[in-house]
């Protein structure tokens, strides 16, 4: 299953790169009246290649190489949309301004895209589900804990995943389980060949012999662990024991990753931090005529090894004096709400990652008073100060109810599960996504 959906980017890439080449052949098709000659479609083929290269970007950015795409039916033909709305931008920049890119008629751009986007919207919505159609292997589920009945919704609850769980057993109720009649009858009876199972339970041992003996009917086991992460890009907080850290979470050197981490944090906070400086004084000029208050807010965050590490920002509420009575909703100044939802006011925090306080990509650094009930109500929660904090991150782009500043349990114990996937798969590749995922974010103005 894990090799199967992460096939899946890759195969709508190859879908995308066929279409736009098609769209090409199409719009000098309709041109010409006749079909592209070798030469005139090389031609073309040489400078769109580059349109087609910047439209892979663009949908990498909005999103529709995630391994989720396809269980976004509903949201598709916007995100497409938009998607196409920026690469036409595009298009028209290139094809109009780079002298090496002209190519007359303009009629053939404008074709080519009309095309590419009547195209790619049957792609998405159509064709990748019916080529990439495959059959589901029947399965059984064997765990425990919120996430396993979260994992059986959601496989059985949509057609796009190759199982299917026939049968499935809480390990919290093992003692009235009847190996021949819960396990090896499904197995038999629904020609069983995958088992997803909690492995590391304690619960489980009692059926393990019997288990043991299925390996010689070709039945395959698969860790409940494995399969949780791979669907939902998080880790099963319910389901980690101490030996999954040992196992996962290693902090061997890392030279050619940590250094290219921290040239990419010094090239872009440099980079973006002096290009900031441009707009700082049309920022300053608006907070004085608010209210006349403070720049800037210096705020205490816990970060790498539960050290203390001072973040700034703009400050975007109202001064201690000012607020006394009124209310929370209203403490915010009419700039500052701007300050927030454009994430400008985090623009100072880039000499934070200049200094090497912060990294552009981390777990978000929390308050200490914070930190300090989370690690006494929440297992594990400090093994997300094992790495530099982040303006930034795996949890901020996927976690769709983040905390804010009041302490909600439930909540942190959501974005912890996405920290841990971080803790585990980071990687350069993994930064960079979460660096263009960002800043897709930041253009749609939706916050981080």
């Amino acid at each position: 299953m894990e090799l199967a959906m992460r096939k899946e980017p890759f195969f709508l890439l190859l879908g995308d790169l066929v279409l736009f080449v098609a769209s090409l052949w199409l719009a000098l098709f309709v041109r010409y009246g006749s079909p592209p000659q070798g030469e005139i479609f090389r031609e073309h083929l040489a400078p769109f290649s580059i349109l087609f290269g910047l439209s892979v970007l663009v949908f990498f950015i909005a999103g529709l190489y995630e391994k989720h795409t396809s269980l976004l039916k509903g949201k598709l033909p916007q995100i497409i949309l938009r998607a196409q709305a920026a690469n036409i931008a595009l298009a028209v920049v290139f094809f109009y301004t780079i002298p090496y890119l002209e190519i007359a008629p303009k009629i053939t751009l404008f074709i080519y895209l009309v095309f590419s986007i009547i195209l790619t919207l049957w792609w998405r919505m159509k064709g990748f589900f019916v080529l990439g159609k495959r059959r589901k292997q029947r399965s059984i589920l064997i765990g425990s804990g919120e996430e396993m009945e979260e994992l059986l919704r959601e496989v059985n609850g949509n057609a796009r995943y190759p199982m299917y769980f026939v049968s499935s057993l809480n390990l919290d109720d093992i003692s009235r389980v009847e190996f021949r009649k819960d396990i090896l009858g499904p197995v038999h009876d629904k020609n069983v060949s995958i088992i997803v199972i909690d492995t590391r339970s304690e619960k489980i041992i009692p059926v393990l012999p019997h288990l043991y003996n299925l390996i010689f009917s070709e039945i395959r086991f698969i860790d409940i662990n494995r399969v949780y992460e791979d669907i939902f890009d998080r880790v099963p907080l319910s389901l980690l024991r101490y030996n999954w850290f040992l196992e996962n979470i290693s902090f061997l050197p890392k030279r050619l990753y940590d250094f290219s981490k921290r040239a990419m944090d010094i090239v872009l906070s440099l980079f973006l931090g002096s290009l900031s400086l441009l707009i700082y004084p049309l920022i300053i000029l608006a907070l004085k005529l608010d209210d006349g208050g403070p720049i800037f807010f210096v705020q205490e965050r816990v970060g790498r090894g539960n050290s203390i590490l001072k973040i700034i920002k703009f400050r975007s509420m109202r001064t201690p004096d000012a607020t006394k009575e009124i209310s929370p909703s209203d403490a915010i100044t009419r700039v500052g709400k701007f300050l927030r939802k454009s994430r400008l006011d985090e623009l100072p925090q880039l000499w934070n990652v200049l200094k090497g306080d912060l990294s552009l990509i981390g777990p978000r650094p929390e308050l200490p008073p914070l930190v300090a009930l989370y690690e006494k109500e929440i297992p594990y929660y400090n093994i997300r100060h094992l790495l530099k904090p982040g303006l930034s991150g795996w949890a901020q782009l996927y976690h769709e109810t983040p905390p804010k500043f009041d302490a909600h349990y439930e909540h942190t114990k959501t974005k912890l599960s996405y920290d841990l996937y971080y803790l585990k798969n980071r990687s350069f590749i993994l930064d960079l996504k979460i660096v263009l995922r960002t800043l897709k974010v930041l253009l749609s103005r939706s916050g981080v």
